[in-house]
Order: C-alpha cells, then structure tokens, then sequence
C-alpha cells in the first residue's frame, strides 16, 4: 500500500518522465498540467491507487459527486476548445515563418533597423501621407498618378480616359457620394504626387535649397551667385526701379525715336553691341556647335552657327503655301501688348501707333521667310558651310565680320572662317528687307529698324524688369504663371553654372551613387543577354560601355573659381545690373564654346547620356528626395535604381521592339494581368497594345526587375539595410517605387496602364513580395502567370 503523502509526488515524477514527441521549445509553449487531458496510456495500478484514495477520502468523494454532470462537460469542452486554439496558433506561425523564409523577405518589423536621418524622417512622414500599394492591392494603380475624374485643364494625367474598355471610363457612372469624396482626396494626392515627382523640378528646388542656405563660405564666386539669385527675389526693388533703369540703357544706345531723341546711331554698330553686351539678336541667331558631318570622322571642331532669329511677333506655318504668317486672333493680343509697352516706357499717345505699326510690319516681313525646322530639314537647309566672306557678298546689309567679332570677342575670327547656315533663304532675304528699310528716306526720322532693335532689347531684359511687362507677356498665356524661385534659380544657372556645378559637386555622394550605377548596369547586361536577340551588335555596343558620374574638370578648388568670378561685380538691390552682368557672362560663356573640345555639359540635366564609349549620368541626378546617401539602400533602388534602368533602356535601345521577340511577349502578359485584374479580360472594347506601347510596358517592366535584381545581389554582397516605418526590405523597395512611377517622360504618352500597376504584375505568382497583391473581390487572380 502506498501512503496518501507520497502518491502526490509519486504522480508528479511519472508525468514529468513522460516523453515528448515535440521539440524543446515548442514544449515550452505546451498549456500547464491543468489543462491537459489524462494521457490514454495511463497504468492501470495508478488508477487503483486513484481509486483507493477516493475511497479513503469520504469528504473529498462527497464534494465530487455534488457536482452535476454538465459541469464536468463544460470543463471538457473549456479544454478542447484551449488545444484547438493553441494548434492553430502554431500552425499559423509555421505558416507565417515558411512563407518569409521563401520569399527571403524575413527582416520583419520587429527586426529591422530603423533608419533615424533627417531625409528618412521626412520619407517615414512621406509615406505616411501616400497610399500604400499593400494597403490598397485592388485598386491603388487606378489611381496613383491622378484619379480619372480628373478634367484635362487640372494637369493631372488620365491614363485611361477615353480608352474603348477601359475601367476607369466605366467606374464613373456607379460612384456615390462616399467614394466621390475619397476620389477627389485621391485626386488631391495624385496632383500632389505628380507635382512633387517632377525630376526637373526636384533639381531645381535643390539647387534652391543652396542658394539659400545661410552656409558661411569664404567663396567669393559663391556669394555672388547667392547675391544675383537673392537679387532677382527683391521684387520690392525691382518695383521701385521700374522702368527708369531700361530708360537709361536706351540713352547710352544713342537714344530711340519712340522719345523724339535719337542719335542717328548706325545699324551695324548697334547690332554689334547688343550682341556682344546683351545677347540679344534682333534679326539672326547665333549658335556654336560640331558640323555632323564631320563627327563621324572623330572630328571635335565647332563652327559658329547662324539661324533665323526667335521672332517675337506670333507666326504659324501654312503648309498650302509653304510660307509662314500671321493671324488677325494672334496678332491683336500683341499689337496690344506692344502698346502697352511702349505707354510704360514713356511714348508720346500721338506717334506711339505709328511705331507699333512699323514694328508689326518690319515683324510680318522678316517672318514670311522663316520656316519651322521640318520643313528646312527636309529642304536640306541645316548646316550649309560657307565663309564669312561669301557670306558677306550674299547678304551684304550686315557686316558679318563686325558682328561676329563682336559676340565673339576676344576670339580672332576672320573673313575666312568657315560658318554653318541653317536657313540661308531666311538671310538673303532679312539681307534685302533691311536694305530695303533703310531706303524708306521717309521713314528716315523715325528709324524703325533702331526701334526694332530696342523692342528686341526690351524683351531680353523683361526678366529683369517690374511686374507691369511681365504681366503684359502673360495675357493670353493659358500655361500659367512659373514661380519667382523657379526662374530665379533658372536665370543664376545662366551666368553661374560652374558655381552651381561646384556646390552640387561637393554635395553628391560619389560612393553611393556610383555603387547603384555599377549595380543596375551589372544587372541590365545580365537581363538584356536573356533576351533572344535578332542583332548581336546592339547587344555588343551596351557590354563595350563604360559607366561614370559626370564631374567638372575645368575647376580644381574654389581659388580657380574665385578667379574666373572676379571680373563680375553684382548689387544686393539692382538685379537690372546684375541681369546685364549675366549677358556678359552667358556671351563669354559662348565664346569659350568655341574653342573647347570637350562637351558642354548641362548642369539642369537629369539623364544619362552617351558620349563616344562612355555612359554618363549627371550629377543633377542624385538629389533629395530621389536620392540621399541616408536612405535604406531600398528606398535608394527602388527610386533611383529604376530610373536608371528605365533611361538606360530608352537610351540604348530605342528600337528593341524589332530586336527581340520577348518584348511583346512580356508586352503583352503584363497587359492581361491588367485586363484581368480589371475584370474586363474577354470583354468587347478592350484594345491589344501597339507596337509602341508593349515596349514601354517592356521597358518599364524590365526596368522594375532589373533594379530588384540589383539591390538583391546588393544585399548579398554588403548584408543588412536598414528600413523605414518598420517596412521589410522588398516592400520598401515596392512602396518606394510606387512613389516615384508618375515621372514625367518623353515616353509617358506610350504607356497605357500606371507605372505601379508593375507592383501587382511582378508580384503575381511570385515569392518576391512580401505579402501577396490578391484582391478578394477578384475572381480571376488564379489565372495570371509569371510574366
């Protein structure tokens, strides 16, 4: 017989030897002894015992029978119930831990670094404003880059308005006024988006940012650009000038007959000095440039250029009588502002009109014979080669030598100087209207071509003059008014490229950014040699590049820089000053051209461009919020690294349609995702893609995968990243690029579905995501393939 105080202990040690089928630390997640059932395989002398010391206990067996059965099922059903949720809870961690190990995307929330810069903080508010394609897999690609309610005067784009099929032409009718309201806030959003993801714009608010920042530096040339840009935002100043500055330009010009004060000044030394001083030319465009004929024997010679001018007065092309002309809507609205220019700068009510007139006529003349650039191209007029000399004897009303001496200066030009003509018909007869002109005797006292001239003047310096002449240009100008900022960091980049050029240089992560080019074009070669291609040479020409980062390499420190600055002199409140320092600058700029054999490069560029064997991507490129050295590498690819795959394949093959059977292929999968993601698949009205159009889809798509594959292998190479709003890895990357899909492009018009509408293609039957994109009001996600 067993005693009563040793059974306890006796039951406790055989349930604690019992073995487990469970692995170790799963059987610290097992419920306590409490809850679990009697084990089946019990010994039966346990249950004697059990049963001998019921019956020794009458008190204990009295208390039990007291209870009435239903609650001893109800404890039985308690337990089942507790085993069956615990099951669940571990079947689902399984499930949950299999699924992110296979998509490699296991870096959860818990376990990721955050990211704490200043330019992550602001991405983590960024997101938290936009919407989230994993939040919203249904329907966030309709509506990404502009709702299609948008009206077309609004600026947001309507990808699928007005296509035969499209859902987005259908969904209108049925919306009520609950989804009315969260359309327009998605509207809202997407005409933000849209505004903010303007490469262009995104450079120059950066280059704002610069300008005015309150940096301390002992560089002279850089306080000078700050000055002229800050200049140019004293509106204030330029108001309480008004026109008396441009008044006091006309009189060191010999005066104007508009006055009643004229010098009799001559034609040609005029021209000359608004060439060389202001940059303005009245009846002839000058450029500089290599002669294409040339280049492909390796020549780097340039050539003066001589164009027709950019009249002011408003032309079109009639294509019936292959001549240019005027129409009575477009040329009231001018004859307008010409008065009331001439009304501010002080002319006499009585003869302003007959100034306006000679104006508009000499105007009209001088038009009739300019032509657009298709029809002079198909003229064979571009780059005509002759001699200043046998220009001169062509068109001998202007002293060609003279004048191009003078744009040119302190260049040595001579009569034997070879120059390129774009429109010689144009010249020879600007040539014999001013001749013409200048034979009026009794147009003698009132001098319309001076007077020409002047009006020209006035309209190279308009930026630099008070709002009145600006808001006289802007009527019927229905583009809307661009931003003070914006032109004044246009109009410092004019003179001051290289001080920006220098600033942005020293504000460009090198390192990251030529690890993400060497990554994303490493990628690409490996996708383009996927492809089944019908012309090897292509494919030849893109392995043989050489990938960099543009640099400047005319200025070594900011003492050289200082140095080619010194000359220039600039006022806090006189930006009419500091804008005629700025011609002189752009004119020497001009002739500096000349002579360099290098590229001019463009500091306001913000894509690749080829140059011989060499791939080169601007600096303009990697600038906040597209790029910054603290974002995750992530959000750095998802962003950036896409659009660097995407411009290198608009590029380098702008014909792949023709070279390779995969692009319509791939074309046309991804367009059945969206068919059938829309539910319009198999449905009258839906169109099949043109040629075009399934290779913007190709390239984008390809650009996507490209700039995954690279951050991956980015990954593996240098492991961890770091992550923002407790994103994983992949969905930052994703989230990343559905911000940045409504840049704006030359190829846009040809993509037929928003860019994000990627996300959901790429994630389609894929273990790359990290959370799959099915809708569950979707019928037919079980049909889609891998594209």
């Amino acid at each position: 017989m067993l005693r009563m105080s040793e059974d306890p202990i006796q039951l406790e040690t055989q349930l604690s030897v019992q073995p487990s089928s469970q692995p170790e630390p799963e059987r610290g997640l097992l419920p306590p002894p409490l809850f679990q059932l009697p084990l089946p395989t019990q010994d039966p002398s346990e249950a004697q015992q059990r049963q001998q010391l019921s019956e020794s206990n009458p008190q204990h067996q009295l208390g039990e029978e007291a209870k009435p059965p239903w609650r001893k099922r109800q404890r039985l059903v308690s337990i089942l119930f507790l085993l069956l949720c615990f099951c669940a809870a571990i079947l689902g961690l399984i499930y949950f831990m299999h699924q992110n190990l296979q998509s490699g995307s296991y870096n959860q929330a818990g376990t990721v670094t955050p990211c704490l810069s200043p330019a992550c903080q602001w991405a983590s508010a960024h997101f938290a404003m936009s919407a989230d394609p994993f939040m919203q897999p249904c329907d966030y690609f309709l509506f990404s880059c502009g709702s299609d309610r948008l009206s077309p005067h609004n600026g947001g784009r309507q990808r699928g308005h007005g296509i035969p099929g499209h859902p987005q032409n259908q969904m209108v009718k049925t919306v009520g006024p609950k989804k009315r309201r969260q359309s327009e806030q998605r509207e809202d959003r997407g005409l933000r988006e849209e505004k903010i993801l303007d490469r262009k714009t995104m450079l120059l608010e950066y280059l704002r940012e610069i300008l005015e920042s309150s940096d301390k530096l002992n560089n002279s040339a850089v306080q000078k650009a700050k000055i002229f840009y800050h200049s140019c935002l004293d509106t204030r100043s330029i108001e309480t000038a008004g026109v008396e500055p441009f008044l006091t330009l006309i009189q060191k010009l010999g005066g104007w007959a508009v006055s009643g004060q004229w010098n009799q000044t001559d034609l040609n030394a005029t021209l000359s000095l608004l060439m060389r001083d202001y940059a303005t030319f009245p009846f002839f465009n000058l450029y500089v440039g290599k002669d294409p004929n040339e280049i492909s024997n390796g020549s780097t010679k340039r050539y003066i250029q001589i164009d027709q001018p950019d009249l002011l007065i408003p032309i079109e092309w009639n294509s019936k009588t292959q001549k240019s002309q005027t129409k009575t809507q477009t040329l009231l609205p001018f004859l307008t502002s010409c008065q009331r220019h001439l009304a501010l700068l002080g002319a006499p009510s009585s003869t302003s009109m007959i100034h306006v007139w000679t104006f508009i006529s000499l105007s009209s003349e001088l038009a009739v014979a300019a032509a657009p650039l298709s029809y002079r191209l198909s003229k064979g007029q571009l780059y005509q080669r002759m001699t200043i000399k046998e220009l001169q004897s062509q068109a001998p009303a202007i002293d060609w030598l003279g004048c191009l001496q003078a744009a040119f200066h302190p260049l040595h030009i001579t009569e034997d100087d070879y120059v390129l003509l774009h429109n010689l018909p144009y010249i020879l007869q600007m040539s014999r209207i001013i001749a013409k002109w200048l034979n009026k005797h009794e147009l003698s006292t009132s001098s319309p071509l001076h007077t020409y001239m002047v009006l020209n003047l006035l309209h190279t310096l308009m930026p630099a003059m008070d709002t009145r002449f600006s808001e006289t240009v802007a009527l019927g100008n229905s583009e809307g008014v661009t931003p003070r900022w914006k032109n004044c960091v246009l109009e410092t980049e004019r003179g001051f490229d290289l001080v920006l050029t220098h600033l942005l240089r020293d504000r460009t992560s090198h390192r990251e950014a030529e690890d993400i080019i060497q990554n994303i074009f490493s990628a690409l070669k490996s996708k383009l040699h996927e492809l089944n291609w019908t012309d090897q040479e292509s494919l030849k020409k893109v392995q043989s590049l050489i990938t960099r980062i543009w640099t400047i390499e005319e200025i070594s420190d900011e003492a050289e820089l200082n140095l080619i600055f010194s000359k220039v002199s600039v006022s806090t409140h006189s930006f009419f000053s500091n804008y005629i320092q700025l011609l002189s600058l752009w004119q020497k700029r001009r002739s500096k051209l000349l002579t360099e054999h290098n590229e001019a490069d463009d500091i306001l560029s913000v894509t690749p461009y080829l140059r011989g064997n060499e791939l080169i991507f601007p600096m303009g490129m990697f600038v906040p919020p597209l790029f910054h050295p603290t974002y995750p590498r992530a959000m750095n690819y998802g962003i950036m690294g896409f659009l660097i795959a995407k411009d290198i394949l608009h590029l380098l093959l702008p014909n792949i349609y023709s070279q390779s059977e995969s692009v319509h292929a791939v074309g046309e999968c991804v367009w059945t995702h969206y068919l059938t993601v829309t539910e319009k698949a198999g449905r009258g009205g839906a169109f099949s893609l043109s040629a075009a159009q399934q290779q913007e889809v190709w390239v984008q798509y390809s650009a996507l995968k490209i700039a995954l594959q690279a951050y991956h292998q980015s990954l593996k190479n240098h492991p961890g990243d770091t992550s923002i709003s407790g994103f994983s890895h992949t969905r930052l990357f994703l989230t990343s690029f559905s911000q940045v899909n409504c840049d704006s492009d030359p190829y846009s018009e040809f993509m037929p579905l928003e860019s994000s509408f990627l996300i959901t293609a790429i994630c389609a039957k894929s273990d790359l995501c990290p959370t799959s994109l099915e809708c569950p009001n979707k019928t037919q996600q079980h049909v889609l393939q891998r594209c």
